[in-house]
């Protein structure tokens, strides 16, 4: 990926991050963080990874997001200076509920070698 691709990645995480936080008045995406955003070389596509504090609420969040994302790809191209701006599409970002996993398995088995 190009320093030009993974700036503008950058740019689209933190503004998107700001629009959730001041702009969305959408009781469901409330307590949104992006955690990634991967953008195509082309600048025709942006996934952007995000994890929701209710996880039981994953569904339904990721289903707002997607229905907001017209909003947001708009209040985007207002802040960022892009000819083209990527057609936005919401993920849940599980990598943080795996690397929990992962740690207490970690755990688990430290707590067995020292019995």
């Amino acid at each position: 990926m190009s320093i030009k691709i993974e700036r503008i990645a950058s740019s689209m995480e933190k503004e998107i991050s700001e629009i959730l936080r001041l702009e969305i008045k959408d009781e469901q995406i409330k307590f949104v963080t992006v955690t990634a955003c991967h953008v195509t070389n082309d600048l025709s596509f942006a996934k952007v990874y995000v994890t929701v504090l209710d996880e039981n609420k994953i569904d339904t969040t990721i289903k707002a997001l997607n229905n907001a994302k017209g909003f947001i790809r708009k209040e985007l191209a207002n802040r960022l200076d892009i000819r083209h701006m990527p057609e936005l599409e919401f993920i849940y970002d599980d990598s943080i509920a795996y690397g929990k996993k992962i740690e207490d398995k970690i755990k688990e088995i430290h707590e067995k070698d020292n019995k």
